[in-house]
């Protein structure tokens, strides 16, 4: 098992993350911390293979976090940030500390899947290297290899649509608008459930942003923005 600590200052949303990698086969949460010490003495008892660093920390930022994980600690584990941080100083730090990715809140559980799933994928290609020997060039470009994302269609999208889809939210984001998966529907003449799948695609693999809409009650509103 891979194991996994969840660092996030809300007790509510490390536990929502917990569960999505509870979700994953083969990978094991060992703990949440809420606070940057908390995190880094969790690093230091349990050694975990993978850390989900937020930014936000009441204590030290996540960023300090990382550098402290890089530079102080035995136990050097893999660091995906996930954040509401959009800034491009906080994300060229997370790249300079070494995080393998960057998850921008909110985000869905298919986003996290996929970099977790990546994730075992780099884990199993570094296992079955000999230790004792010297890397070969197309055994380092497997291992690269293994962390590029994917910028194609998951299984059941096609390359056809999700172009329908990306001119309509390119268009609304031009005009200055964004989209809820209900409106990208009826401008493509998808089901709602269809549209969905290709503006969260999009959103995954960076190439959207989503905020929610609050209305009186209910469930808030998804609404899209092009940002590729």
């Amino acid at each position: 098992m891979i194991k996994v600590l969840v660092v996030d200052d809300d007790f509510m949303v490390a536990k929502v993350h917990s569960g999505y990698v509870a979700r994953v086969p083969g990978f094991e949460v060992v703990a949440a911390a809420h606070t940057g010490a908390e995190a880094i003495h969790a690093v230091d008892e349990l050694r975990p293979d993978l850390v989900l660093l937020d930014i936000y920390l009441p204590d030290l930022d996540g960023l300090s976090v990382l550098r402290q994980l890089r530079a102080h600690l035995t136990a050097d584990p893999d660091v995906i940030v996930i954040t509401a941080a959009r800034d491009l100083d906080t994300v060229r730090g997370a790249i300079r500390g070494g995080a393998l990715h960057y998850l921008i809140k909110p985000f869905s559980f298919e986003a996290l899947r996929d970099q977790l799933e990546e994730f075992r994928a780099l884990h199993t290609k570094l296992s079955e290297l000999p230790g004792d020997a010297p890397a070969e060039q197309q055994d380092v470009d497997r291992l690269f290899g293994a962390r590029t994302r994917r910028a194609t269609p998951p299984k059941g999208l096609t390359n056809e649509t999700a172009d329908i889809v990306e001119r309509i939210l390119r268009e609304a984001t031009a005009a200055g608008g964004d989209l809820s998966a209900t409106e990208c529907a009826e401008a493509s003449e998808l089901s709602r459930v269809s549209a969905r799948k290709y503006l969260e695609h999009f959103t995954d693999t960076g190439r959207a942003e989503v905020r929610l809409r609050y209305g009186g009650t209910g469930r808030p509103e998804r609404r899209y923005r092009w940002s590729g």
